[in-house]
């Protein structure tokens, strides 16, 4: 068992929180076909990043800005059903208020409806595709979301499932829980590896009524 202290905890969306990886991987290949292109180099790369970085990775001849501009949903991705992973609900349903962030590469439309659809709560500070200059990797998401909470990046746990969402808490200087619902725990550096949030555990809570309280979080790893 791990055990953690900290101020707030930031999730990742997709593969934390809701069960979506098919969902994106089918849109991702949607997308591809349209085109005329292999989706595989795009799914090799699509998990934890933003559409853009994706698109720039994948297919650097394409102009990403405009592909993700004319971007437009399946009428069909909006009756497919959106799960919530295991231990999601239970663990959010017990954190403190204004104590949790989700910080993901999608955009804020998608990201309040999978929430929604899969039953959970969408939080106050919800930092999403467009809020941010550079996607994961890149450390900004993570750190605009300790911000608007008024916490310590230092204080901050990350729960991602994606490397590129590892190396942005890992840029934020952020301790990171991995979980195995998109790769398997060798493909993911973390502090501690779990299969879901389901073994995620809320211990002592110490309030403050003058700043950030102190959160004890035990993980039972995979």
């Amino acid at each position: 068992m791990h055990r953690f202290e900290c101020s707030a905890i930031l999730f990742d969306l997709d593969g934390v929180l809701v069960d979506s990886a098919a969902f994106v991987e089918r849109q991702w290949r949607r997308w591809a076909a349209a085109r005329g292109l292999r989706p595989e180099p795009f799914l090799r790369v699509c998990h934890g990043r933003r559409a853009l970085e994706t698109i720039r990775i994948a297919a650097p001849e394409l102009d990403a800005e405009a592909e993700v501009r004319a971007f437009r949903p399946d009428d069909t991705e909006e009756s497919e059903p959106i799960a919530p992973l295991p231990g999601a609900g239970r663990l959010l349903s017990v954190l403190p208020l204004g104590s949790w962030a989700v910080a993901t590469s999608g955009p804020r439309s998608s990201a309040t409806d999978r929430l929604r659809r899969a039953g959970l709560p969408v939080p106050e500070v919800l930092v999403c595709a467009e809020d941010v200059t550079s996607g994961k990797p890149s450390p900004d998401a993570y750190l605009l979301a300790a911000r608007q909470l008024r916490a310590a990046p230092a204080g901050c746990l990350v729960v991602e499932d994606a490397p590129a969402g590892i190396d942005a808490a890992r840029a934020a200087r952020m301790p990171v829980i991995a979980l195995t619902t998109t790769h398997p725990a060798d493909q993911l550096s973390a502090d501690a590896c779990a299969q879901s949030l389901a073994a995620v555990h809320l211990g002592r809570v110490d309030l403050d009524p003058h700043g950030p309280g102190r959160l004890e979080i035990l993980v039972v790893e995979a």
